[in-house]
């Protein structure tokens, strides 16, 4: 019996013996069949549901982010697989802890540096000013020596081809916002900063086009981490059909060299 003392309000969802709720509607007779899991996540978060441009944009960056081959993030689900086998949600979770700084973390921070440099000002009104906004947003960090997010791959040395792509879908639906605009405006301005040309990586776009969707900056990781969780799991499954992490765990083991 609860006690009528206490309360604990949520949008979220509730159950008792004959109904789960959820976001307000039946689970069983509103939701299932009838919402894609990408549809309820932008729900659940944004509390409220998404327009058909909106989930194919949304969609479109957890394919991006759902894998990347074998980054840190898969070769720890691996190797944590390979050392506890029992534990599947151990696995899972070391890939995901590994989502920071340097792979997945860049879809927030890069969204971040975008918003911030948006908040100072109203949002200009052609390429020319968003250039404008970027040159100095970028000097500013160079100035300051801190990490632009979003810049530089180091695979795709040239372009990721998740930018172009996520850009024009953007476009398409008619979502390609200010953060997607000044986000492109630092590909084009950065070299006069760097002194060198950087690809947009699929992370920072990602970022971007997350942020013109008017998610909250702050949450915008776990949108990364929601991704990977997919693709670590797939690395999981092919672990147990064709495992590599013995291999990968013996190749670092037989070249470690002791220094004194």
């Amino acid at each position: 019996m609860a006690d009528e003392g206490l309360s604990f309000p949520t949008a979220i969802g509730t159950s008792d013996e004959e109904q789960i709720r959820l976001l307000g509607q039946d689970l069983a007779a509103d939701l299932m069949g009838r919402v894609g899991f990408g549809e309820l996540a932008y729900w659940l978060v944004a509390g409220r549901r998404p327009t058909p441009g909106e989930v194919r944009v949304f969609e479109t960056v957890l394919v991006a982010l759902a894998d990347h081959g074998f980054t840190p993030t898969a070769i720890a689900a691996r190797l944590t697989y390979l050392s506890a086998p029992e534990s599947l949600q151990g696995a899972l979770a070391a890939g995901l802890l590994g989502g920071g700084s340097r792979f997945l973390g860049v879809t927030e921070d890069c969204a971040r540096f975008l918003a911030t440099t948006l908040a100072g000002g109203p949002v200009p009104a052609d390429d020319a000013g968003f250039d404008a906004l970027a040159l100095d947003a970028l000097t500013a960090a160079y100035a300051g020596k801190r990490l632009i997010p979003g810049l530089g791959h180091p695979v795709h040395k040239r372009q990721d081809p998740r930018t172009p792509a996520l850009i024009r879908i953007a476009e398409e639906e008619g979502l390609r916002g200010p953060h997607l605009r000044l986000f492109e405006a630092v590909g084009r301005v950065h070299p006069r900063v760097l002194g060198r040309t950087l690809p947009l990586n699929g992370a920072g776009v990602c970022g971007a086009a997350l942020a013109d969707l008017g998610l909250p900056v702050e949450l915008l990781r776990g949108f990364a981490l929601l991704a990977r969780a997919a693709g670590l799991l797939g690395h999981l499954a092919e672990e147990r059909r064709n495992p590599i992490g013995m291999d990968v765990y013996l190749a670092v083991d037989r070249n470690a060299v002791y220094e004194d």
